[in-house]
């Protein structure tokens, strides 16, 4: 595989291509999916989630048109009644049939409404439970250049706010909007009956509504983007801001940030009532009340002609009356269709954004045997260059110490074996196969990595080991532990194995953390173990056990250690000394002892 691999990707669904269209799906890795979607627009997204429950959206349509061919039967039948009474003699006897008729169809109508906002809000549930799996699934595929580059809270602000207003689009959104639109032809097909002059004024009314609507959704929609965009800002710094609540305590910047806060909600309150203002100059409303004035008017001047009779009017008013449903139900149910499309649009982003790194389904699936070699490797990171001109080979089995300062890319360097990056140009092998054409999958399975920040899950201890291998019995389990030198202060706990940890394991020290973490990783049994600085918050005490463990467990599999610990440093068989992204020295203790003097000063300094 050449270099341009990088640029590829894959699916998220198997066996599918993502988009329905044949397109790649931005995705690191392949994950089941239960269907496709066409991720080209906002539009084409929610109708291709819509279309697979068509039987609901079918129930929907059938009560909104059943609701709304029943609601004319009421003024149609008032109207019959008041001609009885105004009959000479009045036919009072037909008026116990018109009201049995009246309580049917609108007991018939309520059924209908009941199925159709039923039907409605079941649809809306499912395709958010669907968009979240989607989104989940996707964020899980995408690769670490991405989570680095995207903030955390602008990614729960789309996860969790953006996929519920697409929740609120289906339902009560187009579920009024179906409504209104049967509401709105029903006056139209019944206005003819009593004369063909009354469809006038109904038309009149649906092209002024159309215009006025049309004029209403081009002034709401950019600003129902700038809504969304606002609330992401403001639920990223409120993400970051108790993320290093730790950080903002500690150095007395609560005013700050609630000033930087209080900015970013007054900045979502304007978009807010922007909308708000556009909301309140809808001009339907309006048209509404000058089409029913004009309306009985028109109604009347037939009757003073004698052309229809006081029941038809009576009738024509009430059946202009429906258009009332769609005139106050879209005030906001368009609004709410503008938001779910705007919060569809912010959620399409996310999962389209491209990622430089592809899994390779095809690709080599054998056994790690752990030799690793860098041929003239350059890196770049949001284009400046990390790494230049790296070459070395490592033997399966070997131990590599990576020394170097604060910034020389050291971490990096370790990050393109297992490609959470991958090289901008040059090699990196693993068994003599550039890691490109491996299986993504299988390699990162292979490649066990404790970084300096651990990582743990606010689940128990054992979860937290077993993470890297869930199927492991609890023997395995102790076993991992007692040789990361854990296995005794978990027993201090009260539910030992089973005791539940704090999120990123706040309840837990440094080295605990850093003694689980070194479980979780004996467990998985990697080819190749990856220590960034993996000791550095272990006691003195402790730190002989420590190194006694990592030495046993690093005999036979190849370990990287990013250490600035001279007692990990001296016992490695091969030593890198990284400045400023290049390879300064490279040998074993003794060699660059006697060869390097930057190597020299290292000890010098200690």
């Amino acid at each position: 595989m050449s270099t341009s691999a990088q640029n590829l990707t894959i699916s998220t669904d198997l066996g599918s291509n993502g988009r329905g269209t044949g397109e790649a799906s931005p995705s690191e890795f392949t994950l089941p999916r239960r269907s496709s979607y066409n991720r080209h627009s906002p539009v084409r997204w929610l109708f291709s989630h819509g279309i697979r429950y068509w039987y609901l959206a079918l129930i929907n349509i059938v009560g909104a048109g059943g609701n709304a061919a029943l609601a004319v039967v009421t003024p149609i039948l008032i109207g019959q009644a008041f001609d009885d009474i105004a009959a000479t003699p009045p036919q009072t006897g037909a008026l116990l049939g018109i009201a049995i008729w009246i309580a049917l169809t609108q007991l018939a109508r309520g059924f209908l409404h009941l199925a159709r906002n039923f039907g409605a809000e079941w649809m809306a549930q499912l395709i958010e439970r669907d968009v979240r799996d989607e989104l989940y699934i996707n964020l899980l595929g995408k690769s670490m250049t991405f989570h680095n580059l995207q903030p955390v809270g602008d990614i729960m602000a789309r996860a969790t706010n953006d996929v519920r207003e697409v929740n609120f689009l289906f339902s009560p959104g187009l579920n009024l909007v179906f409504g209104s639109i049967t509401f709105l032809v029903m006056p139209l097909i019944v206005a003819p009956r009593y004369h063909p002059s009354l469809i006038l004024v109904p038309t009149l009314f649906l092209i002024g509504y159309i215009i006025a609507l049309w004029q209403y959704l081009h002034e709401l929609n950019p600003i129902t983007r700038d809504v969304r965009q606002s609330f992401g800002t403001l639920n990223t710094r409120l993400a970051e801001a108790l993320d290093g609540i730790e950080t903002v305590k500690g150095m007395s910047q609560e005013r700050s940030e609630i000033s930087r806060f209080d900015a970013n909600a007054a900045n979502f309150r304007s978009h807010v009532v922007r909308q708000s203002n556009v909301e309140a100059r809808f001009i339907p409303p309006l048209l509404l009340a000058i089409t029913q004035a004009c309306g009985v008017l028109h109604a009347l001047l037939l009757y003073r002609q004698g052309i229809i009779d006081l029941g038809s009017v009576i009738a024509y008013f009430g059946i202009l009356q429906l258009f009332g449903f769609p005139t106050w139900s879209s005030m906001w149910a368009y609004s709410q269709i503008s938001l779910g499309i705007s919060g569809s649009r912010r959620i399409l982003e996310l999962m389209n954004r491209e990622n430089n790194l592809d899994q390779n389904l095809t690709g080599y699936t054998g056994q790690v045997r752990g030799e690793v070699e860098f041929r003239d490797v350059d890196f770049r990171y949001d284009g400046d260059l990390t790494l230049h001109n790296i070459s070395f080979r490592v033997k399966p089995g070997q131990t590599v110490a990576i020394v170097g300062q604060t910034g020389s890319g050291k971490t990096t360097l370790v990050k393109l074996i297992n490609r959470i990056y991958d090289a901008t140009s040059g090699q990196v092998l693993v068994d003599g196969i550039d890691v490109r054409d491996w299986n993504l999958e299988t390699l990162r399975r292979s490649i066990s990595i404790i970084e300096q920040d651990i990582f743990l899950f606010s689940r128990s201890i054992s979860e937290n080991i077993t993470f890297g291998k869930q199927n492991a019995i609890q023997e395995e389990i102790r076993i991992a532990a007692k040789a990361a030198q854990a296995d005794e202060f978990i027993f201090s706990f009260q539910d030992n194995y089973e005791t539940v940890i704090g999120e990123r394991g706040v309840t837990l020290s440094g080295g605990q953390r850093q003694r689980i973490a070194l479980a979780r990783a004996f467990l998985t049994d990697p080819r190749i173990l990856i220590l960034d600085d993996s000791t550095s918050s272990i006691d003195s005490e402790t730190e002989d056990k420590i190194q006694r463990a990592i030495f046993t467990a690093a005999r036979g599999r190849t370990t990287f250690i990013i250490t600035h610990r001279l007692s990990q440093i001296r016992w490695a068989d091969l030593i890198i000394l990284m400045r400023q992204g290049k390879i300064a020295a490279i040998g074993n203790h003794d060699e660059l002892m006697r060869s390097s003097q930057s190597y020299r000063n290292i000890f010098t300094e200690k």
